[in-house]
């Protein structure tokens, strides 16, 4: 078989779409999403343009497949308060949105609009992902008798974040003062965790 014309060796499959990523990943890295072309993708992987569209269909899907591969895990707050544990949280979130990934972020964000499907890859492939994190500390709530059981609900759980996460979407700031976070976990997230309970009896 005829070598490389790049003189590397011809790769396939898992191994060309690990190079392909890691080439996305330094991309967004150095450029963010404005400077993210399937062109410098290709030639950083040492390969052709229609290696990335058979896996991405364009630019987009590509940069969030990247994004994704540059977020990690972090341990949850298990302070034994309710309201320590989602103001950790938040502040957590607050410092990757005003990280540089967390500006890929928000640059993904913006270039998906409202497609749903897009958006969906940039929660793990469901709102279920994002919910998870704010139901194990509120359902550890439930548990310590800080919370009742009725305040389990992924819209409730999730309330807060999506009040920080409009401050950089919605009102473009660089980064959320701490007493913006302070404000939304007691004048919103709390009252309405609190209101969550059995109805009364009539």
């Amino acid at each position: 078989m005829p070598g490389d014309p790049t003189g590397q060796t011809r790769r396939r499959g898992a191994a060309l779409e690990e190079a392909i990523l890691g080439a996305a990943v330094d991309e967004l890295t150095e450029s963010g999403y404005a400077g993210l072309t399937m062109d410098k993708v290709a030639a950083r992987a040492g390969t052709n343009k229609n290696a990335l569209y058979r896996r991405w269909p364009h630019r987009l899907a590509l940069g969030i497949a990247a994004y994704r591969r540059m977020t990690t895990s972090v341990p949850l707050p298990d302070t034994g308060d309710l309201r320590e544990d989602v103001l950790e949280l938040l502040r957590g979130a607050n410092r990757h949105w005003s990280s540089p990934l967390g500006a890929v972020l928000r640059e993904l964000l913006a270039a998906a609009g409202g497609a749903a499907e897009l958006l969906g890859q940039l929660q793990d492939q469901s709102g279920d992902a994002v919910a998870a994190p704010w139901l194990t500390v509120l359902g550890r709530a439930v548990a310590r008798g800080q919370a009742a059981p009725e305040a389990l609900h992924p819209r409730v759980a999730t309330v807060a974040v999506v009040l920080l996460r409009n401050e950089f979407v919605v009102r473009g700031v660089p980064t959320a003062p701490d007493d913006v976070l302070v404000e939304i976990v007691d004048e919103v997230y709390l009252p309405l965790v609190r209101r969550r309970g059995p109805a009364p009896d009539r």
